[in-house]
């Protein structure tokens, strides 16, 4: 009456599983696959096909996926939700100085492995590196910091760009800029939204951390803080007339109100 309920047949019902029976030629693999996974839950099915070779198993990795697959040994991946910033100024072109102030991060490494993480402030109408930092971990309250310092050499911009990393959608940045500076957050997965600063990212990473080795944190302010010096009053820019981002900015006229 219950398999009649449900529509299944009794035969059906009664007819043992393929993976249960000993005529499953996989039966014993497995039963290996099950214990196996019960000690590294999380590895997955490409590390059990690695030790199952290991092992003496002559088996291929597809054959691993799918038996992986129907034990129902797979561990699903939480992924962390990426935050959009919510833009408070809109999206505009640099035409004067301290109008838009674009910001990014890059990576790299002392000689012992240990990270350095590299923040910089571009003027986009100057070409200026207006500030940045060197330091092992930049901290949103540490970014506020350095555009605290900036302003009282420069004033305020009209915008700052950036991209929507957990240091420029936090609060201590929003609270920095309030009613004052517009922050304008580029779409995620487009950089080429803040061109000026990825190109700026560029020539560092060429014409510097690639060609030099830093032994320690202090050594790579000084060498990164001596590329910055040259880059705004020695390289000159084809886009300002082969003038530097120095010289192109003291002789701007024009200024932001």
């Amino acid at each position: 009456m219950a398999c009649r309920l449900v529509g299944l047949s009794r035969s059906a019902w009664r007819r043992p599983l393929i993976s249960e029976t000993c005529t499953d030629p996989d039966a014993a693999l497995r039963s290996w696959l099950r214990v196996w996974a019960k000690d590294p839950p999380r590895r997955g099915y490409r590390n059990a096909h690695a030790d199952a070779v290991g092992e003496g198993w002559a088996v291929n990795v597809k054959k691993i996926q799918r038996l992986w697959r129907e034990e129902g040994l797979r561990v699903s991946v939480r992924r962390r939700r990426k935050r959009v910033g919510a833009s408070t100024g809109e999206s505009i072109s640099a035409v004067a100085p301290d109008d838009v102030w674009a910001i990014d991060f890059q990576f790299d490494a002392t000689e012992n492995g240990r990270s350095v993480k590299i923040a910089s402030i571009i003027d986009e109408h100057t070409r200026e590196c207006v500030g940045g930092l060197v330091e092992r971990s930049i901290t949103a309250d540490r970014l506020v910091d350095e555009l605290e310092l900036i302003v009282v050499r420069r004033g305020l911009p009209r915008v700052l760009r950036c991209d929507n990393g957990p240091e420029f959608v936090s609060h201590a940045l929003a609270d920095w800029a309030k009613d004052m500076v517009g922050i304008s957050f580029i779409p995620p997965g487009q950089p080429w939204r803040n061109g000026y600063v990825e190109s700026f990212n560029a020539r560092l990473r060429d014409e510097c951390l690639n060609l030099n080795s830093f032994y320690s944190l202090a050594h790579a302010k000084v060498v990164i803080g001596d590329w910055r010096h040259d880059y705004n009053h020695g390289r000159r820019h084809s886009a300002l007339g082969y003038l530097t981002p120095a010289a192109y900015a003291q002789n701007c006229t024009h200024r932001n109100p």
